[in-house]
């Protein structure tokens, strides 16, 4: 009320003299729009658009569509799951959703970095640092070469080259990765980390557990770089020691509300769309190993049937098939569900993995990423369903071993973590997908998503020309 007031009094005193343009200035500026926040205050935004934006809307839907954790039955998802509908507009949301993020994220580096505003500010530095590494990560994991080096300088810059995914891995990815642990280990004023205990909804500021986190994306981010990278798979067993100890420790968004504007993203497309039903791919595979997790994950009908659609070839409807019980609105706790963003059962799946491939004794790693997937989804009997179920899979060389290990990990992922799940069937080419529009000459698997309306018309020149069905991007074996 008393900004009323003030632009009353003013309007009163133009009608007897001129205002200079200052005063117009001023009377005219949105005090809820402020032109410069700090760090601290915008750390809530790049959290909540992380989780919310990145990695818990468009991009892990569609992924989950093209891995067969969940089939496309109606409209974009069933066009997806056909293929017929994917096109440079299908990710554009997501596209310009990352870059904002990513604008928002390079602001907080620039003012916590020597010569900005916050050089202290190290803690906030050091978050955004591993928030941009995972942002670009996604970007570039999903879509191939995108832009960076001339990327987020707004209107001075609209037509960005696009950098190789080698340069983003090798040259800013990683080493941002490093930076940012160096930054989280410094000192910073004890009033900055109280305000992020406020403001970072993901850690509560603690510092410790995002170097946690920054470890942990590292051995992530290595095991993608394995089949091309000599090192990398030695280089990503390193970093996981010191990654994630626990389940306490792992990468989770969970500040959801049971608002409209507030609740879990996977939960409110449930309400607002039901464009996804179960997925017989990941069906049959949770079937015949008999996994108790298939309680928590699918939602019978109304006969008490799990009917899931076929890949590819289901009917178009929104109550044919069975549903994920995980973001279904019939299930209350789907509503403030977390979102991970690393998970510490994916941390032990890294080591099993790599493990498996070196010959090496991957079963501790297995089995505790086994515990930590069935204590995520709080269903009991972890150690049964491995002795019974899942030593008897194990074979006898390295590439038997490592089929079930992927397998496991693949249905651990459902459905949340999709978009790590679609890296490691690009990488691996496990499990074996059914779909059968992924044999087709004219379509195929979806190897990359298509570029955005946005680059192909405003930055055409730049943009590579690529067939999303045909080229792998460069870590899954392709060219560049």
């Amino acid at each position: 009320m008393k900004y009323w007031k003030y632009i009353a009094g003013s309007v009163i005193a133009l009608s007897f003299a001129a205002c200079s343009d200052d005063v117009m200035d001023r009377i005219n500026e949105n005090r809820n729009d402020p032109k410069d926040v700090t760090a601290v205050n915008l750390i809530a935004t790049v959290t909540t658009e992380t989780a919310a934006g990145t990695v818990g809307t468009d991009i892990a839907w569609y992924a989950s569509v093209f891995i067969e954790h969940n089939a496309g039955t109606y409209n974009q998802m069933f066009q997806a799951d056909d293929r017929t509908g994917l096109n440079s507009s299908s990710l554009n949301n997501a596209w310009t959703a990352v870059y904002d993020n990513l604008m928002t994220l390079n602001d907080i580096i620039r003012k916590c970095s020597p010569g900005g505003t916050e050089p202290e500010n190290k803690a906030t530095l050091g978050i955004a640092q591993v928030l941009t590494a995972y942002n670009l990560a996604i970007t570039t994991d999903m879509w191939g070469q995108v832009p960076f080096k001339e990327a987020l300088k707004g209107m001075a810059n609209f037509q960005p080259v696009y950098d190789k995914q080698q340069d983003n891995y090798q040259k800013v990815i990683l080493p941002m990765l490093d930076n940012a642990i160096t930054n989280l280990t410094q000192e910073t004023p004890s009033g900055i980390i109280a305000s992020l205990g406020k403001t970072d909804l993901i850690y509560k500021g603690s510092t410790d557990n995002w170097i946690k986190a920054a470890w942990s994306l590292k051995a992530r981010y290595y095991l993608h770089l394995s089949n091309v990278v000599p090192d990398a798979a030695d280089k990503a067993l390193d970093c996981i020691s010191k990654g994630f100890e626990s389940a306490e420790s792992e990468f989770l968004f969970n500040a959801y509300q049971r608002t409209a504007t507030g609740e879990n993203p996977w939960y409110q497309f449930f309400a607002d769309r039901q464009y996804l039903s179960v997925s017989k791919t990941l069906y049959d595979l949770m079937d015949a190993r008999k996994d108790p997790r298939m309680k928590a994950y699918f939602q019978p009908l109304s006969n008490g049937k799990i009917v899931p659609a076929p890949n590819g070839a289901s009917e178009q409807t929104q109550t044919g098939y069975s549903v994920s019980l995980l973001s279904t609105t019939d299930n209350a706790a789907a509503q403030i569900a977390p979102t991970p963003l690393m998970t510490y059962h994916e941390l032990k799946f890294v080591e099993a993995e790599l493990k498996a491939k070196k010959g090496q004794d991957f079963k501790p790693a297995l089995l505790d990423a086994i515990r930590a997937s069935f204590a995520y989804y709080k269903v009991s009997g972890a150690d049964d369903y491995y002795t019974s179920q899942v030593l008897p899979l194990l074979g006898t060389t390295p590439a038997d071993n490592l089929k079930e290990v992927l397998t496991q990990k693949y249905i651990s992922f459902y459905e949340a973590e999709s978009i790590e799940a679609y890296n490691d069937y690009r990488r691996t080419r496990v499990p074996q997908l059914h779909n059968p529009n992924n044999n087709l000459a004219v379509y195929g698997f979806v190897e990359r998503f298509p570029y955005p309306l946005s680059e192909t018309s405003a930055n055409s020149k730049n943009v590579p020309k690529v067939n999303f069905f045909k080229d792998k991007i460069w870590w899954a074996g392709g060219t560049e």
